[in-house]
């Protein structure tokens, strides 16, 4: 069973980012003074008095706007209450109650779920002031003072959110879910690819490159396995980032590798490969990362018989520093080969987390040393003495010999080889720890 979702809503600029970071012990949201930095919804998790929350914060809503960016925050804000268990509607003690925060009300009210009337910036300690009163007109009960930047009332305020979810929702259930962060130059379709998988409008989607901000969860289950789908911002060239949003945006990117089991490289088919793609592809590599590589916009390329062979050739070209890497060639509009998408995370998650016995990897080292001698310099013969694997994600092998500096790098991609084409490994880098005998 899912854990209760609690959407945190509210007007631009009253500190719901602030305040969502504070509950879920985490900078997930971006936080600046400039209204509008969040646009999608952030998801986390929550703890209170034992019971776990997820947590989602949202964009600021506008009543009333034209602009078509303003009008898609609005329309996540309205997803995530839809789909709340209780709502958190955040309001600002320093402006007071706004026409907007009382239009905000009327749309909160008329969705019937339990609402937490927050009166945010309460920074001082003691008697709430008179304004404070002020709140109680939006008739949604009795507001909770809290301060975000300094965490007082947040305790007061779980209380208050508790109380309006049945015992029943809440599991203790820890689940078993594979992450995957989806990264990509701007505009390679990453946030098409999130909606059409959840099918639902998950990410904001338009043309203009950097739509995408902040790094978003978005979970499912296909086939008895459950996902956890990170799409992430673009990321550009380093002197292309001026905006200082964007370079907390790059920087969530790389959070959300971090996160992530398995990174799903998206290239734009229509593009081709870019000096950017290698860049996006070294973070995975970097994180030791399974992976792998989804050519999408398939559907808007021009192609005869042998289009997709030369297009693969060229790419294990490009990609030849992580030639483990499966590719698949996908459509993230018409959903062409989403579930082939599917079969490989689930696939290269299975590779990543492979352990294989001290016995085996120790008959492949026998039979591979006997095939090709190892490395000798100045008389003197590398030898190595056992191999064992240390641990997974990705699969890291220790190597024990005479001298570690005769251990020369080609022997190692040699050895890898070996324990690749017994055990596929695919999808997944492989590390190599040497130590000497007698290293501790």
């Amino acid at each position: 069973m899912a854990k209760p979702i609690v959407a945190v809503v509210g007007r631009p600029n009253v500190g719901k980012s602030t305040l969502f970071n504070k509950l879920v012990g985490k900078r997930l949201s971006i936080v600046d003074d400039t209204p509008g930095v969040t646009r999608d919804r952030i998801y986390g998790d929550a703890e209170w008095l034992g019971r776990k929350l997820m947590m989602v914060d949202t964009g600021g809503i506008e009543p009333k706007t034209d602009d078509i960016i303003l009008s898609n925050m609005r329309a996540q804000a309205q997803l995530a209450i839809d789909t709340a268990s209780v709502i958190i509607f955040v309001t600002d003690m320093k402006t007071g109650v706004t026409a907007a925060d009382s239009e905000v009300a009327a749309m909160l009210r008329k969705s019937g779920k339990p609402i937490v009337l927050c009166v945010n910036k309460c920074d001082t300690i003691g008697e709430a002031p008179a304004e404070f009163y002020e709140f109680y007109n939006l008739g949604l009960g009795e507001p909770v003072a809290v301060s975000s930047v300094h965490g007082h009332g947040t305790g007061d305020l779980l209380d208050e959110v508790i109380k309006h979810i049945p015992e029943e929702e809440f599991s203790d259930e820890d689940e078993d879910i594979i992450n995957v962060a989806v990264i990509g130059k701007p505009n390679a379709g990453k946030s098409s690819l999130i909606n059409q998988i959840s099918g639902e409008v998950r990410s904001i989607v338009s043309d203009i490159a950097g739509t995408t901000r902040d790094a978003i969860d978005t979970r499912i289950e296909k086939n008895g396995v459950k996902y956890n789908f990170i799409d992430t911002a673009g990321l550009r060239r380093k002197s292309k980032v001026e905006d200082k949003i964007e370079k907390y945006s790059v920087l969530r990117a790389k959070m959300a590798v971090e996160r992530a089991d398995v990174c799903v490289i998206m290239i734009d088919a229509v593009d081709g490969f870019t000096e950017q793609d290698s860049k996006v592809a070294g973070l995975a590599i970097e994180q030791g990362k399974a992976c792998i590589i989804a050519i999408n916009k398939w559907d808007a390329v021009e192609k005869d018989g042998t289009t997709m062979d030369s297009f693969r050739k060229k790419l294990a070209v490009d990609f030849s520093f992580m030639p483990y890497a499966p590719m698949v060639f996908i459509s993230a509009k018409t959903g062409q080969r989403v579930d082939r998408l599917f079969e490989l995370i689930k696939y290269v998650n299975e590779q990543n987390t492979m352990r294989i016995s001290t016995g085996m990897l120790n008959d492949i080292l026998a039979d591979a040393t006997a095939r090709v001698q190892p490395p000798t310099d100045k008389g003197k013969r590398l030898k190595i003495y056992y191999m064992t694997q240390a641990s997974t994600k990705p699969p890291t092998f220790v190597c024990f010999c005479n001298k570690a500096e005769l251990f020369h790098f080609s022997y190692q991609r040699y050895l890898e080889n070996q324990i690749r084409s017994t055990f596929g490994l695919e999808g997944t880098p492989v590390r190599f720890v040497i130590r000497e005998r007698g290293d501790k």
